[in-house]
């Protein structure tokens, strides 16, 4: 379809060219021949004025337009031409026969004199081929400066917020409001051709007016809301449509856009007509901030706006925020109407918010669809489809638009390595800390530094560990200290030194524990590491604790604590059960789950079952899986529980218990007792809370991840190298989406080739422009608006000469051939703008606020500076109204029929939106729109050439 377009676009261009071309050239045929003829008839002439010049070329122009075919006319003429007998015969009128000037830039082809007809034609197309090239070139460059402006209006402050529990929050926001950026740098970045056109022009006519500048700017305007707006309606696709979201901001620039017209017919044809004064000129100049400033405060509802009604409405993510009363109807049309509320949290704060639920939405369906896919993948696969779907500016659609059109690919790829690095950083970032210890001395401590030993075991190994660097010698002395454990009695006490030869990483010693008869606690002693050699540090653990564990008693089972934290994405948890105060026989515990806040089979999967310590086995581990859903602020937990332990029935003491339990209480002795109460029992921990709370490092990453997604990141370039990269190789111009994950990686077509080396010098050229990332953007701004400038400048010369060789007006070739060759980047950009974007504003909102800069920027800088110019020297700064007058007035009253237009497709029941829709209501639309600019352009073609006399 998009191939469609394009050829359609072309050979509506080239029959326009070829048909104007042919009638400029039968003019030209028919001066040349009245030429030869005032020759003949002028051997014995002398001078005539300048008033009976411009005399004769009217009744000449009135003879070819048909006058000659009434009865006597021809006799007439030939009486005329005899009493004007003086003119010079070398010096045709300037009106009939064109003789082209010297440009600015751009040399003159020569000759300019007796130039035959085909000469002329193999002239105009040469000139024709250059100023589409040209256009291309400033097109890319132009893509450029909006890459720079885009990375200019991203710069982010930090700011402090208030979380939900009123905790502070420090997030970065962009400084540059987003209506502002679009009326400003964005407006001047698509338009800069046009605008530096107007002034270029201005100064290459030593101050004078011309009608090139002008022309491109009015007959942008007009394709810009007909046209762009026509293809935009049928280009959505079936069955969806698309709003304006910011409706009071459409409102401002629709107003101001057909107001800059009107003040433009003003002061041409009213108030001063043919002369711009100085103050008119910069009353227009100054329009372009009014219009600014009145855009800015529609969109902050300031001023006035924040008396109108305004409701507050629950989104689709549950976030709050302000709406307006048409906007709530159509959620309400759409579904359940959401709850409304009388007061917001800050805008920051809540798109920051929106922002992460979307990303964590995001990686719960990505879990679904991939289920065997881990954490990280999913992670990344989420940034992209977050970058993909994120609010993109004007200028990501323009140097899309662009970049498919000269093979340079599509900047979905550049979203995919750019999630791709910002993954890649931020988890560099968290595991920062991991790498750091290369860097200190050398280290040494305990590893365990916790030992559970059995009283029978004999003697158990203790092990001490260096870290760092570990080439030189260096040695640690240890010693034994008492605790609830005495040297002696429950241990041998111990004191030496561990030498640690190059090469050597860890030391061994061995440890004796006596073993005694006598029922006991559980008892505890410490080892210690003292006096390290010379650049050793001793690190924690440099203390072990050494727990004895009587073998006399079958012990006592619990929890080592009350509440266990862990994160979703631990998989696998494990739930100690100790078994202290003894070790002996083989004890079964058994155990189970329960729902807390957490639910069994959504967030843990529930375990029952038994634990089964054999004899001398201090400790067991309960399995429990995680269900991970990866949540971002996941707070839930739930019980385990175990039951009353049990000696097995096989077990040689629970034979003896059995046996004692039997005998009389009065009969029984020391022994009797001390092994009763050897029986296991349950510690004070026998219910254990497990609370699942979101991993940390998930936070940090899914916090920095939505910091970063900033798709307009992807427009920039970091270095020379990436740029020539860029420039030098062909990319296929794909649409595919992420979640086409099953499609084969595409291969350049050959429109793609095709595309490339027609447009590599200019992609090689433009790759010498220094990268965004050098200070922010503003290096490349200046350099890049300094080139198109240039390349505007030769477009001038080439539209001129163009318009000369064919005979063709400077005003038709302004309004005809420049505005289009400026327009078609910004129709493609509006056609994947409105094919992706949720709203309608990339294409609407920005064709209006555009118009509106474009005149008051544009026309109003050039006509301010060439006033004061002349007003400096004591003259008047002279535009004749002409074609470009008329061209004014006809687009004013056309713009309001397009505007009205668009405001019923919006509030008509049966549409309910601005583009798309109905599949007969948006053709009958675009063809109203159509029909316009095509009526547009006649009109204004007729007029130029006398056809239509105004």
């Amino acid at each position: 379809m998009q191939l469609l377009l394009k050829s359609i676009f072309t050979c509506a261009l080239f029959v326009i060219f070829v048909y104007a071309t042919a009638q400029s050239l039968l003019k030209v045929q028919e001066t040349e021949a009245r030429q030869a003829y005032l020759n003949v008839t002028s051997s014995s002439s002398s001078n005539l004025s300048q008033d009976d010049v411009h005399f004769l070329s009217r009744r000449l122009r009135q003879a070819t337009a048909g006058e000659e075919g009434e009865e006597g006319a021809p006799s007439q003429m030939d009486d005329e031409l005899e009493q004007m007998t003086k003119v010079h015969a070398e010096a045709p009128d300037a009106e009939e026969l064109r003789e082209c000037s010297e440009g600015l830039v751009l040399p003159l082809w020569m000759p300019q004199r007796n130039i035959s007809v085909g000469d002329r034609l193999v002239r105009g197309f040469v000139y024709f081929v250059l100023l589409i090239y040209l256009f291309v070139g400033v097109s890319i460059i132009a893509d450029r400066f909006m890459a720079a402006i885009e990375a200019i209006t991203s710069i982010e402050r930090a700011v402090v917020v208030k979380g939900p529990n009123n905790t502070k929050q420090v997030m970065h926001v962009r400084i540059w409001n987003e209506t502002v950026a679009n009326l400003t740098l964005m407006a001047l970045g698509s338009s800069a051709p046009e605008i530096l056109l107007s002034v270029i022009e201005i100064y290459a006519k030593d101050f004078e007016s011309g009608d090139l500048g002008p022309g491109t700017i009015v007959g942008s305007a007009a394709y810009n809301l007909f046209m762009i707006i026509a293809v935009c309606m049928i280009w959505i696709p079936a069955g969806e449509v698309r709003r304006i979201r910011h409706l009071r901001v459409f409102f401002v620039t629709a107003l101001f856009s057909v107001f800059a017209y009107v003040w433009l017919w003003l002061i041409l044809s009213v108030f001063t007509p043919g002369v711009i004064l100085v103050w008119e000129a910069i009353v227009t100049l100054l329009f372009f901030p009014l219009t600014v400033l009145w855009a800015y405060i529609a969109e902050r509802r300031l001023l006035v706006y924040k008396y109108m009604d305004k409701n507050y409405r629950v989104n689709k993510r549950g976030t709050v925020v302000a709406g307006e009363h048409d906007q709530v109807e159509m959620d309400a049309e759409k579904g359940p109407k959401q709850p409304m509320v009388t007061s917001a949290r800050g805008n920051d704060a809540e798109a920051f918010d929106e922002a992460r639920r979307e990303y964590i939405t995001l990686l719960t369906e990505l879990r679904q669809k991939y289920p065997d896919a881990d954490l990280e993948q999913l992670e990344m696969m989420a940034q992209e489809q977050v970058l993909a779907r994120s609010s993109k500016s004007r200028a990501f659609y323009r140097i899309q638009a662009t970049r498919k059109m000269v093979g340079s690919g599509n900047l979905m790829r550049k979203i995919q390595e750019r999630a791709h690095s910002d993954l890649t950083e931020v988890k560099a970032q968290l595991h920062a800390g991991d790498d750091e210890e290369a860097d200190d001395p050398i280290r040494m401590y305990f590893e365990p530094g916790h030992y559970t030993v059995m009283e029978n075991c004999g003697e158990f190994e203790v092990r001490v560990v260096r870290r760092g660097d570990i080439s030189t010698y260096a040695s640690v002395e240890y010693e034994t200290q008492d605790g609830t454990a005495s040297a002696g009695t429950d241990f041998v006490g111990r004191k030496g030194l561990l030498s640690f030869p190059p090469g050597v990483d860890e030391q061994r010693f061995r440890i004796e524990v006596i073993d005694d008869d006598v029922f006991e606690e559980d008892e505890c002693f410490y080892i210690r590491l003292f006096n390290p050699s010379e650049g050793v540090k001793l690190a924690v653990p440099m203390i072990a604790t050494v727990m004895i564990l009587d073998d006399d008693h079958a012990g006592i089972f619990a929890f080592t604590d009350s509440v266990f934290e862990i994160t979703e994405s631990v998989g696998r948890f494990e739930l100690k059960v100790m078994r202290y105060s003894g070790a002996r026989g083989t004890v079964i515990v058994p155990y189970w789950t329960e729902n807390d806040t957490a639910t069994e089979s959504k967030d843990y999967e529930g375990a029952r079952g038994e634990l089964v310590f054999e004899n001398n086995e201090s400790e067991k581990f309960i399995d429990l899986f995680i269900l991970e859903e990866s949540s971002y602020e996941k707070d839930v937990s739930f019980k385990v529980h175990i039951g009353e332990p049990r000696l097995a029935p096989d077990d040689e003491l629970a034979a003896k218990i059995k046996e004692v339990e039997k005998k009389p209480v009065q009969d029984l002795t020391e022994l009797d007792r001390i092994l009763l109460l050897s029986k296991p029992r349950n510690g004070e921990l026998t219910t254990a809370y497990v609370r699942i709370r979101e991993s940390q490092e998930f936070k940090a990453t899914v916090d920095k991840l939505v910091a970063k997604a900033n798709v307009s990141a992807v427009l920039g370039t970091s270095s020379w190298k990436e740029q020539f990269k860029d420039a030098l190789t062909v990319i296929p111009a794909d649409e595919s989406e992420f979640d086409n994950d099953d499609e084969e990686e595409e291969v350049p077509s050959c429109f793609s080739y095709v595309s490339h080396f027609i447009c590599l010098f200019w992609k090689v050229l433009f790759a010498f422009v220094p990268p965004t990332d050098i200070c922010g953007g503003y290096v490349t701004f200046v350099v890049s608006i300094f080139v198109i400038g240039v390349i505007t400048a030769i477009i001038g010369d080439a539209a001129s000469y163009f318009g000369c060789a064919l005979n063709i007006k400077d005003s038709v070739t302004a309004i005809l051939f420049v505005a289009l060759g400026t327009s078609i980047p910004d129709t493609f950009a509006s056609m994947i703008a409105a094919k992706h974007d949720e709203g309608a504003d990339n294409c609407i909102g920005n064709v209006t606020g555009s118009n509106a800069v474009n005149v008051f920027l544009g026309i109003g800088l050039a006509w301010t500076i060439a006033a004061v110019y002349h007003s400096s020297h004591g003259m008047t700064f002279n535009v004749e109204p002409g074609t470009i007058g008329f061209a004014v007035a006809l687009f004013c009253g056309e713009a309001l029929i397009a505007i009205m237009l668009i405001m019923f497709r919006r509030w008509h029941k049966g549409i309910g939106a601005e583009l798309g829709g109905p599949k007969v209501s948006k053709y009958i639309s675009a063809a109203i729109l159509v029909f316009l600019w095509v009526f547009y352009v006649v009109i204004c073609i007729l007029e130029a050439y006398d056809v239509i006399r105004v």
